[in-house]
């Protein structure tokens, strides 16, 4: 396990075993190294009947070793990782609230023989778990316990269908049947007598909702000090500068922070921008380099797709179909190649300001319900239905974005929120695949309703903000984040992402991150003192990839001869006839199905890899209807 586990640590590694006939612990670790990089503070971590191994950072380390300082403690090592140890012997669980960072963590304590996992509020670092007879089976990838145990294990359908519905598996999910994501703000213990409990210890809806209720935080301050924050490490710190407003806030305080920061950017190549439709982002990034003195490397991505895509779906452990996966990547191996080890970004501002799209365009439906529905039904939707994606090899980007739009328009508010950013509706998804995975759609369904109801928020802009915050952010944003990163060895970290920011976000009304046509206006207030206006208020651009343009050149073959001709259509998972429709929509510009067969493509090759490591499929031996 802990070979397979070499890229998220390459400066250090360490075995621990404790046996003791009432228990049989191993612990086991790979480091990299960026605060304390000497060999005392390498893990396991033992010191005093407590034994650690711990995954991430603590911005708040330095004030917590004074107060633990304090109470008497006496430390061996400058690292955060005795701090962590020491904060758990001397607070016990209460530690974790005063915690600042990303972590997982497992505690051994040999006096209690008690075993303790832990992980940060937000869920940014993971920890998957596999309970096996009175034991447990940990790891911070996925990949590790399959490697390790694969055959003991089987897919889970209702994940596989979930990854198909948002192109991602929901944190609250696993694409394993048998193994489970400790759920961000919790911690679980283990005893010798195979007894075990999780515990909550902080939660986004608890936190939100006491932050509505409350007056407005300083927005401005809560993020200079998160980004200050972040910047403690004895390793040099890097940035993402997309040259949009979030990672160009972020870069922008972070050089305020630390004299010399280098940022690092990405280009495509022109034809790929022009059959997208893309914007130029480097050349924002540029303007803001120059403007503030920062040393910008740029990138130019001219990936080898079909090539790249299989390392891919294996590094991000479960289907995610989103490409902005490859970005990351291939970013991260540039600066880690340069000597980089630690990158800050911009992850997180969109799902906490309102500065998707989808948050938009759902606040442009409630008024467009109130229409009549003749000039809907009649004018608007009919014309809408007859244009093409694309004219003259170029994409029409605006025409994708009503077409978009209106297959949710109509649907009441959190249908409207579900379909503004899934793959398909119901009757869709359940066209495509077998009646046996059909059967998973409602309960899929019936979970994203739980969830987004699931809080007394008053406001429809953070009512969708809260929803992201649990859904879209741990399972894709944050969990490509972590697994891209660190397959290059390197870290980054998301200042957005911070107890206190979200504590600041939340306590601002939604009426004032939406308003009008204009998303994230809150955010875009407070970085008027950091940012030229150029900046500030450009239009929106993601973080993406000139995905269509992948699909109709780069990887047609990969559609052709491992989707259609594949093991999930083989199986009887996937049926051949609506899937063909899909290609065939997307090559002849009628629809732009373009994340839908990336996203299938990825669930095919990771299909096909953990078959390869004896995971039971549960193949459906069946004949598709008419």
């Amino acid at each position: 396990m802990i070979n397979r586990l070499a890229h998220r640590g390459p400066d250090a590694e360490g075995i621990e075993r404790i046996t003791d006939g009432q228990v049989d612990i191993v612990l086991a670790h790979r480091r990299l190294s960026i605060i304390d990089l000497s060999d005392a503070a390498n893990q396991p971590f033992r010191k005093d009947g407590l034994v650690l191994v711990y995954n991430g950072e603590l911005y708040n380390y330095v004030s917590l070793r004074t107060a633990l300082v304090a109470e008497g403690v006496v430390f061996r090592t400058a690292s955060d990782t005795e701090v962590v140890l020491e904060a758990w012997r001397t607070w016990g669980p209460q530690a974790l609230e005063r915690f600042r960072g990303m972590f997982a963590f497992a505690l051994y304590d040999e006096r209690t023989r008690r075993l303790v996992l832990a992980r940060d509020q937000l869920g940014i670092k993971p920890l998957y778990l596999y309970r096996r007879g009175d034991g447990v089976v940990f790891a911070s990838e996925l990949k590790a316990i399959l490697t390790a145990l694969g055959d003991e294990l089987s897919v889970d359908p209702q994940a596989l269908v979930a990854s198909m519905l948002y192109y991602w598996v929901p944190d609250q999910m696993c694409a394993i049947r048998e193994v489970q994501k400790l759920p961000p703000g919790s911690w679980a213990e283990f005893t010798p007598d195979g007894r075990s409990a999780v515990h909550t210890y902080w939660s986004i809806t608890d936190v939100a909702t006491a932050a509505a209720d409350g007056p407005p935080m300083d927005l401005g301050d809560a993020i200079e000090d998160a980004v200050r924050a972040h910047m403690v490490a004895d390793v040099p710190v890097s940035t993402f500068l997309s040259g949009g407003l979030d990672s160009s806030i972020v870069t922008v305080l972070a050089a305020r922070s630390q004299s010399a920061v280098d940022a690092y950017t990405i280009r495509f190549r022109p034809e790929d921008n022009l059959f997208e439709a893309m914007p130029d982002d480097a050349v924002y990034a540029r303007r803001v380099a120059a403007q503030f003195g920062i040393s910008l490397h740029e990138i130019e991505l001219a990936p080898d797709v079909a090539e790249l895509l299989p390392r891919i779906v294996e590094t991000l452990d479960e289907p995610i179909g989103d490409p902005a996966a490859i970005n990351t990547v291939l970013i991260c191996e540039a600066a880690r190649a340069a000597g980089v080890k630690v990158l800050l970004s911009g992850m997180g501002a969109d799902e906490l300001f309102g500065g998707y799209r989808k948050h938009l365009a759902c606040r442009l439906g409630a008024r467009y319900r109130h229409l009549p529905s003749a000039l809907r039904k009649q004018v608007i939707e009919r014309f809408v239905d007859h244009l093409p994606v694309t004219a003259g090899g170029r994409g029409l980007r605006e025409v994708r974005w009503a077409k978009r739009f209106l297959t949710f328009a109509d649907a009441e508010e959190e249908t409207a929120f579900r379909r503004s950013y899934t793959l398909y509706d119901e009757a869709d998804l359940g066209a495509l695949v077998s009646p046996d995975w059909g059967a998973h759609i409602a309960p899929t369904l019936s979970q994203h309703r739980e969830i987004y109801n699931d809080t007394t928020l008053v406001d429809h802009v953070n009512r969708m903000c809260l929803a992201d915050s649990r859904l879209f952010l741990t399972g894709l944003n944050l969990a490509y984040t972590d697994r891209a990163s660190m397959a290059a060895s390197t870290e980054v970290r998301v200042p957005f992402v911070d107890v206190e920011v979200v504590k600041a976000a939340f306590s601002i009304p939604g009426g004032s991150k939406v308003v009008g046509r204009r998303g994230k206006v809150a955010l875009k207030r407070a970085a008027e003192s950091w940012l030229p206006t150029e900046i500030v208020h450009r239009p929106k651009a993601s973080f993406g990839a000139p995905l269509r343009a992948w699909v109709r050149r780069d990887l047609s073959g990969l559609i052709d001869d491992t989707l259609l001709s594949g093991q999930l259509v083989s199986d009887g998972c996937l049926l051949r006839t609506p899937l063909e429709h899909l290609v065939d929509e997307e090559r002849s510009g009628r629809q732009d199905r373009s994340k839908q067969l990336w996203q299938l493509l990825s669930l095919e090759l990771w299909y096909r890899h953990v078959r390869e490591l004896g995971v039971h499929v549960g193949q459906h031996q069946m004949s598709e209807t008419p």
